[in-house]
């Protein structure tokens, strides 16, 4: 790709910059993000996460996909403080979802308390400005959490209990 792409002029490269970001939804929100182009960088990532993990009458929920755009983001560009945000969304979402329309699923339980525990880490590296806010969100999803069944309290209130105090 660097052979090809050292022998375009200035036009040239605008040029295939202005098609991919006409090609696709989700290199438009990576071009957004990546040169921070105005409004809630977030906000697309969050669109998807939310589809994926609270999904409207007769769709699918999708782990994967909502995985997808944390790790989209984490290419654009990753700060810490806008990956924290999304994990702890993930979490309210997934949370909530579960918590409103009794949904069990192993997997979605598993990557839930994987996801926490990932919130939890990232957050405690921030701020104390940009982190307590969230580990306040994160109180929140451990409370929901305690509806659950299947011990997701216990493994969310051990992760709060490690990562909380830091």
């Amino acid at each position: 790709m660097k052979a090809v792409l050292i022998d375009f002029d200035r036009p040239g490269l605008l040029a295939l910059i202005q098609d991919m970001y006409s090609a696709h939804s989700d290199t438009k929100a990576f071009l957004h993000t990546r040169f921070d182009l105005g409004g809630d960088i977030l906000k697309p990532y969050k669109k998807i996460i939310e589809r994926w993990l609270w999904p409207g009458m007769g769709q699918d929920v999708s782990i994967v996909k909502a995985k997808e755009a944390i790790s989209r983001y984490s290419k654009a560009v990753g700060s810490p403080s806008g990956l924290a945000e999304l994990l702890v969304f993930y979490c309210e979402c997934a949370t909530g979802f579960c918590n409103d329309v009794g949904y069990q699923e192993n997997s979605y339980f598993n990557t839930l308390v994987r996801m926490f525990e990932q919130a939890l880490h990232t957050a405690a590296q921030l701020s104390p400005a940009e982190r307590s806010p969230l580990i306040a969100r994160l109180d929140k999803v451990r409370a929901v959490g305690h509806n659950l069944g299947y011990g997701i309290d216990f493994y969310l209130d051990s992760l709060f209990a490690e990562y909380a105090d830091q």
